[in-house]
């Protein structure tokens, strides 16, 4: 795939900006110091502690590897399926159009190898994850992501992870990070189901093992009432372990644009009503960060 005419630095950057969904790693950034400052600390927030956060070398390095991970990921995915967002969505293709292919695998090596090092000079265990992470992301774009559900699980559990690995390193109130943690997994795998089932041209036309290309959109459907069912229960069962019950009241809270989600998906049969849906799964998922505050 070539283009006719010559593209500035500018285009590529801005090419490149968007391929490595730029507002996406900042929400991760925003949700690791959000999560390090609102559930982690002993202490109440307070102006100190929130300057004191920032300050906190460690945890910019995580953050920073968090990024360049989930960045080559991006990159890598979207490496591998250039075929499917032509079908898909034509006009934000930029591997091949803005970026040559041997740069985007060039870049895609180096952010890993950034992020698995920045890892190590944090701690082993960090190191760890980072390490699982990145070969995780290498397994989906390469083998899961035309698999039925298990693509869609995989990128589920390391949205989760982006938080997990905080758990890792501080070791107070590792319960409470590990609900939120539970509520990323949960609306990032209903998200990644829905947004099959926005991409079903594409991925058909190219032997993708979507659940909405072997079950049908209605059963697939079905599926996603049936795990948000499941994730409402997990939530508040969790919720009562803690020694005290605030999450269990934001949670829900957080229920009412969850029951909206699942009345819109009950009628959503174009690709601009699964659109929709999956930005709404975006704000819910902002919404659990901002939640944190009164956690």
């Amino acid at each position: 795939m070539k283009t006719s005419h010559k593209i500035t630095f500018s285009q590529s950057s801005l090419a490149f900006a968007r391929l490595i969904r730029w507002p996406n790693l900042c929400i991760i950034a925003f949700t690791q110091y959000f999560t390090r400052i609102f559930l982690i600390h002993e202490s109440d927030a307070s102006l100190d502690i929130i300057q004191d956060t920032f300050l906190e070398k460690n945890l910019f390095l995580i953050t920073l590897s968090t990024i360049l991970i989930a960045a080559s990921g991006y990159i890598i995915n979207d490496y591998y399926d250039i075929k499917i967002d032509l079908v898909n969505k034509p006009h934000r293709v930029v591997i091949g159009r803005y970026i040559k292919r041997r740069w985007a695998l060039v870049i895609n090596q180096v952010f890993n190898a950034s992020g698995i090092l920045l890892g190590l000079m944090v701690s082993r265990k960090v190191f760890l994850v980072n390490l699982l992470a990145v070969f995780c992301l290498w397994v989906y774009s390469n083998r899961l992501k035309r698999l039925a559900f298990w693509g869609n699980f995989l990128v589920a559990i390391l949205t989760g992870f982006s938080l997990l690995i905080l758990a890792v390193y501080y070791p107070g109130h590792q319960r409470e990070v590990w609900i939120y943690a539970i509520f990323s997994f949960a609306i990032t795998l209903i998200r990644e189901i829905i947004k099959d089932m926005e991409d079903l041209k594409g991925d058909e036309k190219h032997g993708c093992r979507t659940l909405p290309i072997i079950w049908g959109i209605a059963r697939t459907k079905t599926l996603l009432y049936v795990f948000i069912a499941a994730f409402i229960v997990t939530l508040f069962v969790l919720a009562t372990q803690l020694p005290h019950s605030r999450i269990g009241y934001v949670f829900l809270v957080l229920m009412l644009p969850l029951g909206y989600l699942t009345y819109k998906l009950v009628y959503a049969d174009k690709p601009k009503d699964f659109a929709f849906l999956s930005n709404a799964c975006k704000i819910m998922m902002l919404l659990g960060v901002l939640s944190m505050v009164f956690a």
